[in-house]
């Protein structure tokens, strides 16, 4: 049944990750006749009650989702999931207790899995729903690494290489232990010394144990790349050495780091996919960027001076697993000049190809947005607003949305809240609607749409797409 007219409610969380993608799959959406707003999530959850019943496309549904599901399924709106962090995740039972909560899931009325690990995860889950349909049909961000979509970057790709020329490019995932805001790693600071630390935010769903043991692995190798840059540095004298920090990470260690060195440059700006194809070569430990690189065909380190097989087995095996694997400064020094000399080319191999089909869907065929708008567009529900004319109605939605955003308001202001203005604009500046613009009609271009879609912009953070 089709639904058709249906407004997509499109959060984005982490601004230079998740906006293309989901630019992109508002674009094939309008092609079906949904319009969308897309925008920053907290902004967009603090006015759900503005929006009339909607699909809304959450990116988790943990129990910082539990409260927004509720008043949200108050207000009409349709819950459809799919999870950022289900593709380099945790052993199952810490994935659960940290991603999936059993009353939160309940809301959901549909999953979007990023491939067939992902649909084996979930349906271990114990309290998944019997009747929960789960798709695998990929992620948008899967669909910006394919050869088709290459040249939505290419003007990106070309600055690059003319501010930077020959580049490494660092990716970091040491948000465990150097996030934005110290409550926000897997341990709070102490206070006193020897007493005992309290879990932090990272450290939600793990046993102590766990986290214990995974802090002083993400340490460890947090200093073995402090310790490699300047080595670096001065070893490829002819190179500069980009660090570009995770999303939530702080930036000031690698600032240090880069002050005592001659051409090492720290930045996050813009989506990692044109720094991927700029790049000689991406030096990583466990991060989801040396998927992407595999998948781009660009050469990709795994710098493993320290090992521990069962977090590098357990949560970074196929990141590490689809890469270049190198254990001390040696043997990757050896590797770089092999690369960057040319006779070294990106890891492949049909095991590696095999294993990554195993966890993502739709790297040929259709994109994965085209199959997830399949789904949206034969939902068997079809969306309306017949009751909201009333009052009555008209109250509920104003009492709730009212106790939603004094709930937030309150939740902004606790230690280590995802919710703080400074984090929030940290992850998601303001953008002016002139680049919302000229992406959109660079994606309508890729994909042979010659008609002009309207863009209104709501915020400075959130746009509708009609």
């Amino acid at each position: 049944m089709s639904m058709k007219n249906t407004l997509l409610l499109i959060p984005v969380e982490n601004q230079v990750r998740e906006l293309d993608p989901k630019l992109l799959l508002a674009c094939i959406a309008a092609r079906r006749g949904f319009s969308s707003v897309i925008g920053s999530r907290r902004e967009m959850e603090f006015c759900i009650d503005s929006f009339p019943p909607s699909i809304y496309l959450s990116k988790s549904m943990t129990i910082r989702s539990l409260l927004f599901f509720q008043v949200a399924h108050k207000f009409g709106h349709e819950i459809v999931t799919w999870d950022e962090e289900a593709l380099v995740h945790l052993p199952p039972e810490t994935y659960f207790s940290r991603r999936l909560h059993p009353k939160a899931i309940r809301h959901v009325s549909h999953l979007f899995a990023w491939g067939p690990d992902n649909v084996e995860l979930w349906k271990q889950y114990p309290h998944l729903p019997h009747d929960l349909s789960i798709h695998s049909v990929g992620n948008p961000r899967t669909d910006m690494l394919r050869p088709e979509m290459h040249s939505f970057y290419e003007d990106e790709v070309q600055a690059l290489r003319d501010r930077y020329g020959k580049f490494i490019l660092i990716n970091t995932n040491f948000n465990h232990v150097n996030a934005f805001g110290p409550d926000m790693n897997l341990f709070q600071p102490v206070k006193k010394p020897g007493e005992t630390a309290r879990f932090g935010r990272a450290a939600r769903g793990m046993s102590r144990k766990y986290a214990q043991g995974l802090w002083n692995h993400k340490h460890a190798v947090f200093k073995d790349f402090q310790q490699l840059i300047p080595k670096l540095d001065q070893t490829f004298p002819d190179v500069n050495i980009v660090i570009r920090p995770h999303p939530t990470e702080r930036h000031d260690v690698y600032h240090e780091v880069a002050a005592r060195c001659s051409r090492v440059h720290v930045t996050n700006e813009g989506n990692v996919v044109p720094w991927l194809m700029a790049t000689e070569v991406v030096l990583h430990n466990g991060c989801t960027t040396g998927l992407e690189a595999f998948v781009l065909g660009v050469p990709a380190i795994s710098y493993r001076a320290t090992v521990n097989e069962d977090f590098d087995n357990g949560f970074y095996r196929l990141p590490n697993a689809v890469s270049h694997q190198c254990f001390d400064f040696d043997q990757l020094q050896d590797m770089l000049q092999g690369i960057l000399g040319g006779r070294l080319g990106a890891a492949d191999g049909n095991e590696r190809k095999a294993l990554l089909e195993g966890y993502m869907a739709a790297l040929d065929g259709p994109l994965a947005c085209e199959r997830m708008v399949e789904v949206l567009d034969k939902m068997s529900e079809i969306l309306h607003d017949s009751d909201n004319a009333s009052r009555l109605k008209q109250l509920e939605r104003w009492t709730l949305g009212k106790a939603l955003r004094l709930a937030r308001g309150i939740k902004s202001s606790l230690p280590g809240s995802h919710n703080k203005p400074e984090f929030q604009r940290h992850r998601y500046p303001g953008i002016a609607i002139e680049e919302i613009k000229t992406k959109v009609a660079r994606f309508q271009q890729l994909l042979g749409d010659d008609r002009q879609l309207e863009i209104e912009q709501l915020s400075d953070v959130m746009f509708r797409i009609n």
